[in-house]
């Protein structure tokens, strides 16, 4: 675990407000782990409503527009995030840039924005399989980082990257710690690379099939300071698990 943990459930194209129970008992997971940051990234139908609800957790957008305002039906802005109270965005996510046809420029335009707009940003980078297996997973990733990372004198200091291999995302399927912990060293050098001193303190999460059962050794691996979780966030007592397991490593 690298310095103070950031654990943020994704939960992607799924609630109602008849899950905003499950969003309070996650919020006060949340407040029994008061060294473990802890974000929830809901549809944008519940931003506002989870905003109301939480008191120690923080609430997010799952994408926004690289534009500030316009004709652009069906997208929501940086503003518009901001103006419902949430106060970080995911960018990039390899579900935007495999179904939406996102490229390296366009994902790094939306960070721009995000972060004119005031919002943190979660950019997420991650192989495929048949890259991970040709031995370009860090080469992909690299070009993604080079591609996509946020600029500005101050850029650095809201971002945090989540790195997802794409093939293990919702699949059960996750690489070895030691595999997370060479990629997360990658990322860091390149963090390093880009933004100087201010990269060593840019935290990268894990994703990608992480659970209740699997985080702890994930969270353990060489450079991960937290992790972005999809389908495990749904329900207080998975996430609620992850945030203790972090919460634990963060006190050891």
């Amino acid at each position: 675990m690298t310095g103070r943990p950031y654990i943020v459930g994704n939960w992607k194209m799924n609630g109602t407000r008849a899950m905003l129970s499950e969003a309070r008992a996650i919020d006060r997971a949340a407040a029994r782990h008061p060294g473990v940051d802890v974000g929830i990234v809901p549809p944008f139908t519940l931003i506002s409503a989870m905003v109301e609800a939480a008191q120690d957790m923080a609430v997010g957008g799952q994408d926004c527009h690289a534009k500030p305002s316009g004709a652009f039906t069906g997208d929501v802005s940086a503003p518009l995030l901001a103006d419902t109270g949430a106060v970080f965005t995911i960018v990039g996510h390899s579900e935007r840039r495999a179904l939406h046809g996102e490229s390296n420029a366009e994902v790094q335009a939306k960070a721009n924005a995000a972060l004119e707009a005031g919002l943190g940003v979660i950019l997420c980078v991650g192989e495929t399989e048949a890259e991970r297996d040709s031995g370009q997973a860090e080469a992909v990733v690299g070009a993604q980082l080079d591609g996509s990372l946020p600029t500005g004198e101050d850029a650095a200091a809201r971002l945090s990257v989540a790195y997802e291999p794409v093939w293990a995302i919702g699949t059960g399927r996750v690489p070895s710690v030691d595999d997370v912990g060479a990629m997360h060293r990658a990322i860091r050098a390149k963090l390093s690379a880009v933004y100087g001193e201010a990269g060593a303190a840019v935290r990268v999460l894990y994703g990608g099939s992480v659970n209740a059962g699997n985080a702890a050794e994930l969270l353990a691996a060489d450079e991960v300071g937290g992790a972005l979780v999809g389908g495990a966030s749904l329900t207080a007592e998975s996430f609620a698990t992850i945030i203790s397991a972090a919460a634990a490593l963060a006190e050891a």
